[in-house]
């Protein structure tokens, strides 16, 4: 299967390897000094699940010269969704189908409205990874699960493909029966785990034990389920108290990829996170005080502070 990843950092650089190392035809866009060292010394991921090297990985930061392919996963950060999105289109001219394995629950929208409603699965991504060093890829823990599934008949066929792939490969991976479902259940812990990482600038294990902490995590996730519920996605009646469960069993040191932005003086995806609550709530007649407190006490940092 030839299957490009857009975005070589934690989910793209990791689940390409992966599927890389199995021996599919795997292509990288990247930029900047990741992509420089990826063509000089190769792509190394390093977990717990097993360290591995693509020694000449195919790298790129023109999609365009990559030629055609069967499945994209899509992993930018959201600000650079719709450019993205349009720069991939050459990538689909075969009639391959992109799934966007991002943070937010709009993004199907955000890339179908640029490349084809038809072109566009959905698909969730459960790990902790980053990129920890030009060409250098860390997973912490061992969670790394992808869902995916399609969203009209037509993609049937390629959401299997990506699935033997992914069995090849030995990743986690299954067709959601529900991937609106999934995208909401994914992103009620997400909006928690990243608004309170970052404000806090503490990993999970810090904000679990303290009883402050843990209660405006837990609100915040009752604010995003409510959310949920109004927009039709039926989410179970414990479902806050099964993630709950959930966040106590994850390493003491994990923190959200947003908190990591944070530290680096990066972009934050805060707007489409946290921000995405605090508005859908407001157009839903909700209200959203936790989730909209985080966002207000990141903003200042969402355009990055490097330099």
């Amino acid at each position: 299967m030839r299957i490009a990843a857009i975005g070589a950092g934690g989910v793209g650089g990791y689940f390409g390897a992966r599927l890389a190392r199995a021996g599919h035809d795997v292509a990288f866009v990247a930029r900047g000094r990741h992509l420089e060292a990826m063509r000089a010394r190769g792509l190394r991921v390093t977990s717990a699940l097993g360290d591995l090297h693509l020694a000449r990985p195919t790298a790129s930061d023109d999609p365009a010269s990559l030629g055609w392919f069967d499945v994209v996963l899509f992993a930018v950060k959201l600000w650079d969704t719709e450019s993205a999105a349009e720069a991939i289109k050459p990538l689909l001219a075969a009639g391959g189908v992109v799934v966007p394995f991002q943070n937010g629950v709009e993004s199907v929208e955000r890339v179908g409205a640029v490349v084809g409603a038809a072109q566009v699965m959905g698909g969730v991504a459960y790990i902790a990874a980053k990129i920890a060093a030009p060409g250098v890829i860390e997973h912490t823990g061992t969670m790394a699960r992808l869902q995916f599934g399609p969203l009209a008949p037509a993609q049937r066929p390629a959401a299997e493909g990506l699935l033997a792939a992914c069995k090849d490969a030995g990743i986690d991976a299954e067709i959601a029966a529900d991937i609106r479902k999934a995208l909401w259940m994914k992103f009620v812990f997400l909006v928690a785990l990243s608004g309170m990482t970052t404000a806090a600038r503490q990993p999970i294990g810090v904000i679990r034990a303290d009883a402050d902490m843990r209660a405006a995590f837990e609100a915040s996730m009752r604010e995003t389920c409510a959310l949920a519920r109004a927009r039709g996605v039926a989410l179970p009646d414990d479902f806050v108290a099964d993630r709950m469960r959930f966040g106590d069993g994850l390493p003491a040191e994990m923190r959200a990829s947003m908190a990591h932005d944070l530290e680096a003086g990066n972009r934050l995806e805060a707007p489409w996170l946290s921000g995405a609550v605090a508005r859908m709530a407001k157009e839903a007649g909700l209200a959203a005080p936790a989730n909209a407190t985080l966002y207000a006490v990141v903003k200042p940092y969402c355009g990055g502070t490097r330099g």
